[in-house]
């Protein structure tokens, strides 16, 4: 469903550059049928030479003829951008967007287009192990959702939602996720040097349990509570640990640290800037 296709991405980050990847990989699409659109000349060189795709600093020229329009510019810019794409876009075309925050009504509005998917994927999608949540407009044909099945498959593991407000939670949980793992992760290691390993030593260990405790669950039936059982013996270092864990306060801060991304994400999509919120919704 995409060997013929045009497919223009707007804008030319990181994550655009997994889709990219991920498409070619898996041979789904031809490298002449990829355009990437970004303000950087030398950006758009980069992804040139090293995928084959073509590239353009104006986005304008990139979405003409294309069937399928991705849009991946931070949430900030794309006020900016929806103005270049109005009544550009081809009437059968399939809009889709993952930017954080934006939602479906605002980008049909910003570019006279209801044909939109928007989704939510997060950064292990660079090596095709994300996890996308996405929905789509009611305009959104029954070819197009297996469009965007097929282009987000090639980011990983995907959730389709009916309910747009799902995707605020998801920036939160799994969009942010990365986030709170890298911080958690980062803080083990920094205990394991206070406590006279290397640096070296510390991140090996660390990354090791926290890769072999996921697969480990991916292979047991059991709830995340028993397995965390299965550790803690009574009386034991890991009930010492967790204790002071619980004391800190852990379950609670991580739990409003989501809660907060998940307003943010609501904020954005009323165009909020951080200056403009009250502090009582900091």
């Amino acid at each position: 469903m995409l060997n013929d296709s045009k497919i223009a991405v707007v804008g030319s980050g990181a994550m655009a550059e997994a889709m990219i990847a991920g498409l070619l990989n898996q041979k789904l699409i031809e490298p002449g049928h990829l355009t990437a659109a970004g303000p950087r000349e030398e950006r758009g060189q980069v992804l040139r030479q090293k995928y084959g795709v073509n590239n353009t600093t104006h986005n304008r020229e990139a979405v003409e003829g294309a069937a399928v329009v991705v849009l991946s510019v931070k949430p900030q810019i794309l006020p900016a951008v929806m103005p270049e794409l109005k009544g550009h876009i081809l009437p059968g075309s399939l809009v889709l967007s993952i930017i954080a925050g934006a939602r479906i009504e605002t980008i049909a509005q910003g570019t006279l287009h209801t044909g939109i998917v928007r989704a939510m994927p997060n950064t292990p999608a660079q090596i095709g192990q994300g996890i996308t949540v996405w929905t789509a407009s009611p305009d959104v044909t029954d070819d197009q959702r297996r469009q965007a099945e097929i282009i987000l498959g090639a980011l990983g593991e995907q959730v389709f939602v009916d309910d747009e407000d799902y995707l605020d939670m998801a920036t939160a949980l799994s969009g942010n996720g990365p986030a709170y793992v890298f911080l958690f992760m980062e803080a083990m290691v920094d205990a394991g040097v206070h406590l006279g390993f290397s640096r070296h030593v510390a991140e090996k260990l660390v990354l090791q349990t926290v890769k072999g405790s996921v697969e480990y669950v991916l292979h047991s039936p059991n709830h995340l509570a028993r397995l965390r059982n299965q550790v803690t013996s009574p009386g034991g270092t890991s009930a010492e640990a967790l204790y002071f864990l619980e004391k800190a306060g852990f379950r609670t801060a991580l739990s409003r640290a989501i809660w907060a991304g998940y307003q943010r994400s609501m904020q954005l999509g009323r165009g909020k800037k951080r200056s403009q919120l009250a502090e009582g919704e900091k």
